[in-house]
């Protein structure tokens, strides 16, 4: 069992994945624009974008589904275009739908797909009680799929997909119509592929909360192109909006800390003063600073920053995935 690469390992090592000026039109319509990408092992990569964007041509393309017209791409250190049997060896793929036979049970499942991917009996076997144990599916290993709850079936579906011990997994929106306790478990369960075998994710998502808890970074695609990149946290601080907030117990002690920001919102009645702030830690300390330079004591303070539904919107154009406008492919 591997451990998770540390921040200097990632960035000495090979990328998972690595693409260049990537572009894919049907007809006259553009559905990828040239988009570059570097992965390092070892990390979840989240892309997100709305109808249209060119996410799942992405996956597909990076996943020998479908050939791009331009740009090259290296996924595992095979080259896409000269070596794709060895990207198909070294990568799994997980769709927005689960791929299982529902006449069959859960370990029938698996043992079919140590089947198709030529393992010995023995050790299909093996890998099969493996992953049952691991996604807790024991219980339900002799059950037919056609009784398993929604989550159930993801769970085995991820399972299946782990049968080859693929490095790399594309999940494309993992989680889509499950409740919120399976939603949890399943990202339980992809941090433990990270954390514990040092496994490269690449996922797309409608769901913004889920990139925020799971990626180590995310890109966001609209018609085709990249238009951001970066952690969550980055992300959100490209968008304005973002502030600090002091709240004072005595009205002399908000009136004199209100003197010395001169760009912050004062609320007499709520005895609160709003600063501009990008939420980072310099910014905090220099307000922090101020404070104590002019001798007053705040109450409480808290920062706000924008969400990732904040800088979709701004990023795209778009609702967000959920209300008006869903992600999608």
């Amino acid at each position: 069992m591997t451990t998770t690469p540390t921040a200097e390992a990632r960035a000495t090592a090979p990328p998972a994945i690595s693409a260049l000026g990537l572009r894919k039109s049907y007809g006259d319509k553009v559905v990828l624009d040239g988009i570059d990408l570097h992965i390092p092992e070892g990390t979840v990569f989240a892309l997100l974008g709305p109808n249209g964007a060119g996410k799942t041509a992405t996956v597909e393309i990076l996943s020998t589904l479908i050939a791009p017209d331009a740009g090259q791409a290296r996924v595992a250190g095979h080259d896409l275009a000269d070596r794709p049997d060895g990207v198909r060896a070294a990568i799994g793929v997980t769709g927005q739908f689960a791929a299982v036979d529902n006449l069959l049970t859960a370990e029938e499942n698996l043992l079919l797909m140590a089947d198709l991917q030529h393992l010995p009996r023995r050790e299909g076997r093996r890998r099969a009680a493996e992953l049952l144990r691991r996604f807790e599916l024991s219980e339900a290993a002799r059950k037919p799929v056609s009784a398993f709850s929604g989550g159930m079936r993801r769970k085995l579906d991820l399972a299946m997909t782990l049968v080859g011990d693929p490095r790399i997994i594309f999940l494309d929106e993992p989680t889509t119509g499950l409740d919120p306790r399976s939603r949890r478990t399943m990202w339980e369960i992809i941090r433990g592929l990270v954390a514990g075998h040092g496994v490269t994710i690449f996922l797309t998502t409608q769901y913004l909360e889920e990139a925020d808890q799971l990626a180590d970074r995310i890109a966001v695609l609209d018609k085709g192109r990249l238009v951001a990149e970066g952690t969550a946290d980055e992300l959100k601080r490209l968008i304005p909006g973002g502030h600090i907030r002091l709240r004072f117990s005595e009205a002399a002690d908000l009136d004199t800390a209100a003197r010395h920001f001169g760009a912050a919102a004062r609320d007499p009645e709520e005895l609160t003063l709003r600063i501009p702030s990008d939420g980072s830690i310099p910014t905090l300390r220099a307000v922090l600073d101020v404070l104590d330079g002019a001798a007053v004591r705040a109450e409480s303070l808290t920062v706000h920053t924008p969400d990732l539904d904040d800088v979709f919107l701004t990023l795209t154009g778009h609702g967000t995935p959920g209300t008006t406008t869903e992600m999608a492919r």
